[in-house]
């Protein structure tokens, strides 16, 4: 990463806190730590959003591929490409990684993903037929409302990560399956 790593004693047991939570410290955790007040407030609210969300795990994992491969972001995307492929296949995730809709998509994933990408490459470029089409996908406006504030909270800890130099973990691209791993040609090496 481009900062230096924090010494501060919050720092110091936001360290251990996250290294209790996933058996490493992840990379990112480095950058957060600048602000774990910050890091800990923002996962709160996206905990909130999920806990009580109508959109299905497998919806929430393709909204945050699409975003994060829309975006360029190489950690986010092995890291929810992994969780994807639990949810739907190791192949089927690739796709969603190299931006195809898997034959096996339901009529609101597809509307998912694009709206996913409308919202990371041109927000002011949304229109009202395209919530439309969500609508008529089967998505209530409260899925469309959270689905968008997930795109964002996604996009937030994205760039923050990425503008800092956070590159994804050897331990999380060992945990990506090979389909995975290859889909990701896009964003910041892993470490090495």
């Amino acid at each position: 990463m481009f900062l230096s790593e924090p010494g501060t004693t919050e720092a110091v047991e936001f360290f251990e806190k996250e290294r209790a939570s996933d058996g490493y410290l992840m990379n990112f955790a480095r950058t957060w730590a600048w602000r774990p007040d910050v890091a800990e407030s923002f996962a709160l609210v996206r905990r909130g959003l999920i806990e009580q969300t109508s959109l299905t795990p497998r919806e929430v994992a393709l909204l945050t591929c699409t975003t994060a491969r829309a975006l360029g972001d190489a950690y986010c995307s092995l890291a929810w490409g992994t969780k994807l492929a639990g949810l739907r296949g190791a192949a089927t995730a690739a796709e969603v990684l190299q931006g195809a809709d898997p034959i096996s998509s339901t009529p609101r994933e597809m509307a998912l993903r694009k709206w996913a990408e409308q919202v990371v490459r041109d927000p002011n470029g949304a229109s009202a037929m395209q919530v439309e089409k969500m609508r008529a996908a089967g998505l209530s406006d409260r899925e469309i409302f959270e689905a968008t504030v997930h795109v964002a909270f996604r996009l937030a800890f994205s760039a923050v990560n990425d503008a800092l130099g956070a590159l994804p973990d050897r331990e999380l691209v060992a945990a990506a399956p090979p389909e995975v791993r290859a889909a990701v040609t896009y964003g910041r090496l892993p470490c090495d």
